[in-house]
């Protein structure tokens, strides 16, 4: 089975960078996947870095890595950096086959689950916040 990678920008933010980490652990908790490893790396100000993240899986014993840029939009990092990276692991470790899948905002099934969010039906609570007089305040909107 392949092996996750879940590509992330990295934030000087460190509970931005936790949310990715928590993201790839539900992932990891789904059951039949499909994956044997389900880890995050992240582009800069993060650790580990894209080559890490590769390398990391590799020691654990990968054969077969999906990269998978967790990006809205397909800029310079989703066409240009994140393949660079990737090109340069593959150079180092020919016995690893390496798939980079397209970037999240690409999915047909996101556009759901924008309007899902915004309707308060999954973001779970606390998310949604209103703004009084310029304050925000909790939302009840999922109630």
């Amino acid at each position: 089975m392949p092996s996750l990678l879940v590509i992330a920008h990295g934030s000087r933010r460190a509970a931005s960078n936790d949310e990715v980490r928590a993201l790839a652990a539900r992932l990891r908790a789904q059951p039949d996947s499909g994956y044997d490893h389900v880890e995050t790396a992240f582009l800069e100000l993060a650790e580990p870095l894209i080559p890490d993240g590769l390398h990391a899986l590799a020691a654990r014993g990968a054969t077969e890595i999906v990269a998978f840029p967790y990006f809205l939009a397909a800029g310079t990092h989703v066409a240009q950096d994140i393949p660079e990276a990737i090109a340069e692991f593959a150079r180092q470790r020919p016995d690893v086959s390496v798939r980079m899948s397209a970037h999240l905002g690409a999915s047909a099934a996101l556009s759901a689950a924008i309007l899902s969010v915004a309707r308060c039906e999954s973001a779970g609570a606390g998310a949604c916040r209103r703004f009084v007089d310029g304050a925000p305040v909790a939302c009840d909107c999922a109630t």
